[in-house]
Parts: C-alpha cells; structure tokens; sequence
C-alpha cells in the first residue's frame, strides 16, 4: 500500500535540492576554515613574534586562562551575570517598545507630538545618560539594564511604529467598513501584517541590549564579561580582555540564532 503522505520529487527537482544542500555545507565548512585559519595564523604569529602577544595574546594563552577561570569558579559566574543582564534588558526593550508603538499608532496626535522627541532621543548617545541613572537608581545591577533598555527602547519604538504605518491602508478601511473597531483593526490586520518587522526589531535589539550591558558594566559593575575587560585592561591583563571579547561574540551569536529561528519558524508557519 502507498503511503499517501509521501511527496514523490521529480529527478531534476531531487538534483537541485541536493545542489542546495551542498552549497549550504560548504558555506559552512568555508566558515569554519576561516576562523580556524585566522585563529592558528594568529597563534603561529604570535609564537614567531611577528605580533607581541603582550599586546594581542594569542589562543593558547588565552585558553590557559579560560581553564584559571574555570577552575576558580569564576567563568559561569561572569557569563551569567553579562548573559541575564542582557536578556532581561533584551525583552524589557523589546516589550515595553512594542507597547509605546501601539499606544502611537493608537493616538496619532500623540504620535505627531512625540515624533521630534523620540528623533532626539534616538540620536542622543545614551552612555552620557549613564551617570544620572547611576544617581538615581545605584551602583548595580538595575543601572545595568536600565542602560541597556535605554538604548534599545527608541529604536524599537521607531521602526515598530513605521512598521504599524506601513500596513497596508485598503485592508484597514474594509475593516471599517464592515464596522470593525479599532482594537479588532490593531488584533486582526496591524500585528499580524507587523510581526515581520517585530522580528526585525527583534534582531536589532540583540546588538544593541548587548551594547547597554557591556557599557553599564564598564560603568558601575563588579562582575560580568564587561567588568574582565575594564579590568583586564587596567591590569595590563590582554589575555582576560581578548578572552571575554571573544566569550561575548559567542554568546551574542548564540542569542542573534535564536531569534532568527523565531523568524523561520514564523515564515514557515505563515507560508
């Protein structure tokens, strides 16, 4: 008996599928040389003296001290501290957002009141708002994240709006037609036609929550990836610099993957 659930692919169709897969694998395998190539000419350099590893280390030392680290049961400590800070600040600007752009597209006459002052404030560099959150709120953690969901907040604020705007106007006005409100308009057609760009927005604020919380530990922490590298540096200590530079690309990373898989999941869902 055939089993009716089985697609059955014609033989060019198969060929290209499988030409996709090759190219995929070897985009891969060609990522993967080069950080191995850059990695070990680094090394090799360093041995050689091309480069002083005083000022550039070099892997080995730096692995050395990733396993002091380990040892002294300090590594995971710094990593979660960098890693919490990050995520809360990460869905606190992401949601609270997303909530301002719906109240904006919501009341626009508060959209056009406000829209030279979030201009303002999305170009204003929010490290020089550092020390008056520190005034008002401590030396700690909830500086931190403060700092981090300043500076995504505006920008997801910006381009969620602009997402709402861009939603397709003759949709909205047969809602209206048929007498829809505007809440079940926002539900049925503006978040839905919006989540695309949500994700977006989404992607965005990874770089930029890790940007907050790199540059509130440099500020005020005394533990974290970013407090390594302020010390590091000021112990003339390169190895703990490199090395947590190199911990926070693996970790943003890992977080920017996760939020692209939201993306497909999404897009595959939808189509």
């Amino acid at each position: 008996m055939l089993n009716e659930n089985k697609i059955e692919y014609s033989k060019e169709h198969e060929i290209f599928l499988k030409n996709v897969k090759k190219r995929k694998a070897l985009i891969i395998f060609t990522q993967i040389l080069i950080l191995v190539l850059f990695f070990a000419q680094w090394e090799i350099t360093a041995r050689l003296k091309i480069i002083d590893p005083f000022l550039v280390s070099q892997p080995t030392r730096m692995i050395k001290f990733l396993i002091k680290l380990y040892q002294n049961g300090e590594l995971f400590r710094h990593i979660f501290v960098t890693c919490y800070e990050t995520i809360v600040g990460f869905v606190l600007g992401t949601l609270i957002g997303t909530i301002f752009a719906v109240i904006l597209w919501w009341w626009d006459f508060l959209s056009k009141v406000l829209e030279p002052y979030l201009v303002v404030l999305n170009a204003l560099p929010k490290i020089a708002l550092g020390p008056i959150i520190i005034f008002w709120v401590g030396n700690g953690r909830p500086a931190i994240i403060i700092i981090a969901l300043m500076i995504s907040l505006i920008v997801t604020i910006i381009s969620v709006h602009a997402g709402f705007k861009e939603v397709d106007e003759d949709k909205i006005k047969l809602l209206k037609t048929f007498g829809a409100t505007k809440f079940q308009i926002l539900r049925y057609v503006v978040l839905p036609s919006s989540v695309p760009t949500i994700i977006s927005a989404l992607k965005i604020n990874v770089g930029l929550s890790w940007v907050g919380v790199i540059v509130g530990e440099f500020l005020v922490a005394k533990e974290g990836l970013g407090f390594l590298i302020v010390f590091g540096g000021q112990v003339a200590q390169l190895d703990m610099v490199m090395l947590s530079i190199i911990i926070l690309s693996i970790a943003a990373y890992i977080m920017y993957i996760i939020v692209a898989s939201l993306e497909n999941k999404f897009l595959g869902w939808k189509n």
